[in-house]
């Protein structure tokens, strides 16, 4: 297939114009996979600036099938549970729910085997899910049963109302033993697989605490106001103190091993009970500093 652009622009976008029906982060891996030529050349940046009167090629672009959500048995670490919600602590590599570019079992498929239903709030391939944790980030998650408590916690978070503190081991130095990094957040101009901060994105802040040097890193608290996509790995790797392990964000020398991010705390009221609800979950047996991360440690921020 062959195009001749008609004005400036980055790649993605003239290409995502071509084949509106596949997702911008499929055609970036597109385009990365070395596909696309321009002019002759092989263009394998998503953000490539293509000129006027150029000449694009590409084989077609087919947007991965979805999997049927199928129920799969699997055991999960259930640390709350009632009538309305129950909260689980992910493990790590496990993705909460389907996306065009994996095929395998995540939380969802997990969820649907158990004895119970689930909200149906957040669309058909995320029954249940509240919000979510990136699939190496391990943790507590919270996961409605039914639309009138999936909208009445969704509505908490929108208010900032529900407390997430999480766990991290990152590199380098802070500048103080607590501050807040209060910064926007959006798709990265140069990535569209990433995000980064940028002037126009949406609000974002987060407060830090310095919890203990450890050998490998140095161990930190944080807690969320708001919960943009890849919030903690984004605003601590954009100051130079990314998250060990972090395969995405993280410079090469630090990105090998399990990513060292864990939401380790959660308070909120419960939708129906109107009472507070505080769970902790320690983090995993490959978490650096494991045995100094406790409830009270966690929690603890005044």
């Amino acid at each position: 297939m062959e195009w001749t652009s008609e004005s400036k622009e980055r790649l993605d976008k003239f290409l995502c114009r071509q084949f509106p029906d596949v997702s911008r982060a499929k055609v970036a891996q597109h385009i990365q996979s070395g596909a696309v030529k321009v002019d002759g050349q092989v263009a394998s940046k998503a953000g490539f600036q293509i000129k006027d009167g150029s000449l694009i090629t590409s084989d077609e672009i087919l947007e991965t099938e979805r999997h049927p959500l199928e129920p799969v048995e699997m055991e999960l670490d259930i640390r709350y549970e009632d009538a309305d919600l129950l909260v689980v602590n992910k493990p790590r590599g496990l993705a909460v729910h389907p996306a065009n570019s994996m095929t395998g079992a995540t939380l969802v498929h997990g969820l649907l085997a158990r004895e119970h239903t689930l909200s149906e709030l957040g669309g058909s391939f995320r029954p249940g899910i509240v919000h979510r944790l990136d699939k190496e980030t391990t943790g507590l998650l919270i996961v409605a049963k039914n639309d009138r408590s999936h909208a009445a916690m969704s509505e908490q978070i929108q208010k900032r109302a529900v407390q997430r503190r999480y766990v991290a081991v990152i590199h380098g130095e802070l500048p103080n033993k607590r501050f807040t990094v209060d910064a926007p957040l959006g798709r990265d101009p140069r990535d569209p697989l990433k995000r980064a901060v940028v002037q126009l994105g949406k609000s974002a802040r987060t407060h830090v605490k310095e919890l203990k040097r450890l050998p490998e890193g140095m161990l930190v608290g944080c807690r969320l106001e708001s919960g943009r996509t890849h919030q903690i790995r984004v605003h601590l790797a954009h100051f130079g103190w990314p998250v060990i392990g972090d395969s995405l964000y993280a410079p090469a020398k630090l990105r090998e091993g399990p990513m060292q991010l864990h939401a380790a705390s959660l308070q909120f009221t419960h939708p129906m009970k109107d009472q507070m609800i505080s769970i902790f979950a320690e983090p995993p047996e490959d978490f650096y500093g494991r045995k100094f991360v406790t409830e009270e440690v966690t929690n603890e921020w005044e």
